[in-house]
Order: C-alpha cells, then sequence, then structure tokens
C-alpha cells in the first residue's frame, strides 16, 4: 500500500483565454500567478472572432485540483472567454471547466483522450426524471445530455478556439476526435 500525502499527485493542464479586454489581461496574469504560484508567462494575440479582444495560452504544471481553483478565480470576471483543462493523474480524472457570459461555468470530468464523461450515477437520475417527469410534462432527455456535455459552450466557444495568423495553435476543438 502506497503512504497518503498530504499533496495529491502532480498533473498538467492548459489555460485557454479565448477572448478579454485589454484592460482586465494584467488581472487574469495576476489571478493566474496566485493560482499557480509562479507567474503564468502569458503572450497575448488579437482575437479575429471579437475585434477589440485578446487572446492567451498557457501550460500549467500542479497539484490534481489546480484547474478548478483557476476556474473559480477567472469566472470573477463574467465578461471572458475562458477554457481550463486538467489532465487525469492517479486516481483522478481530467477536467474541463468552459466559460461563456451568457451560460457561466460548466464543468465536465474528461478521458485520457479528452472525451467528456457523464457518470453513470447523472444518466440514471436524467433517466428518473424522464420517466417520472414525462408523464406529466415536457422533458427533453436530449436537452439534458447535451447539457451534461457541454454542448451549448461548445457552440459559443468553437469560434474562440481557431487560430489566425501568428496565434497559437488549439488542438481542443469539437470537431476533434
Amino acid at each position: 500500500m502506497r503512504a497518503s500525502t498530504r499533496y495529491a499527485e502532480v498533473t498538467a493542464g492548459v489555460v485557454y483565454i479565448h477572448s478579454s479586454p485589454t484592460a482586465l489581461c494584467p488581472h487574469i496574469e495576476w489571478a493566474l500567478a496566485a493560482a499557480l504560484g509562479s507567474p503564468a508567462g502569458l503572450r497575448w494575440t488579437a482575437q479575429p472572432a471579437a475585434p477589440g479582444q485578446l487572446r492567451a495560452t498557457t501550460d500549467w504544471i500542479g497539484p490534481a485540483g489546480t484547474a478548478a481553483r483557476i476556474a473559480q478565480s477567472l469566472r470573477s470576471w463574467p465578461v471572458l472567454r475562458f477554457e481550463v483543462t486538467e489532465d487525469p493523474s492517479e486516481g483522478v480524472d481530467g477536467e474541463r471547466y468552459s466559460f461563456v457570459p451568457n451560460l457561466g461555468l460548466w464543468h465536465g470530468a474528461t478521458s485520457a483522450n479528452g472525451d467528456v464523461m457523464v457518470s453513470e450515477m447523472r444518466l440514471r437520475v436524467m433517466l428518473q426524471a424522464a420517466r417520472e417527469l414525462g408523464r406529466h410534462s415536457v422533458y427533453d432527455l436530449s436537452v439534458e445530455i447535451d447539457r451534461a456535455l457541454g454542448t451549448a459552450w461548445d457552440e459559443d466557444l468553437e469560434v474562440y478556439r481557431t487560430g489566425s495568423e501568428g496565434a497559437e495553435i488549439t488542438w481542443l476543438r469539437r470537431d476533434v476526435g
């Protein structure tokens, strides 16, 4: 049996700031530095999908749960569009957080290849609701599955994920896989 440690396994992830007003960029860097314990080193470039807005990407390394801390600090600015990923580590699923101003924060567990995973218990709750509520009102199971998969967030963010000349390339795209 492995000895328990105070700190979780080290993992890695990526922060994608898809769009930010210029005035917020230094604040985002400070928030990331606080969450990561070191400077984030963001390189800001223009966001062609939102003229006047900037975008940046940075990799991070830290203990499991770091993505949640980053997402929590970034959601303080409701004008941002961002995603934070965390790779799976020993005994811990990967995660993805997506934030869109009109939708708020979405969170999903991810597999080793980045697919969103919906747990058995969540599926059982959806099916039970479909059985019970479907008799008395309109309950659309496909809407609930889309919500669990973060479909609305993906649809909103897709245009921001594509690069332009000089922008870093991102592999976090809806149509990959």
